[in-house]
């Protein structure tokens, strides 16, 4: 009976760490902005990413609306992006 409770807890544990939803992306994301400040939005996503071994790809679906703005400010600051009201990210 305690493996079955285990292998429960076991499961639930990894499904939770390959299953993500958009406001947890968003948090952690946001986790690692704040505990690395020399980070933006974008170095974030890719090194949560790497971390978790998730193919960036894969994560358009994760990214919120004010995610998104966030990583499109960055975009422009580091002249990836054109301060254009048109500019638009491959989301």
């Amino acid at each position: 009976m305690i493996n079955l409770i285990t292998m429960k807890k076991t499961f639930k544990e990894l499904s939770e760490q390959k299953f993500i939803s958009p406001a947890k992306f968003c948090e952690e994301i946001e986790n690692i902005v704040k505990k690395n400040p020399e980070f933006n939005y974008i170095e974030a996503i890719i090194s949560f990413c790497e971390e978790k071994e998730i193919e960036i790809d894969t994560i358009s679906k994760l990214i919120t609306k004010p995610l998104k703005e966030k990583i499109k400010r960055d975009a422009i600051e580091l002249n990836y992006m054109k301060k254009t009201s048109r500019a638009k990210l491959p989301l």
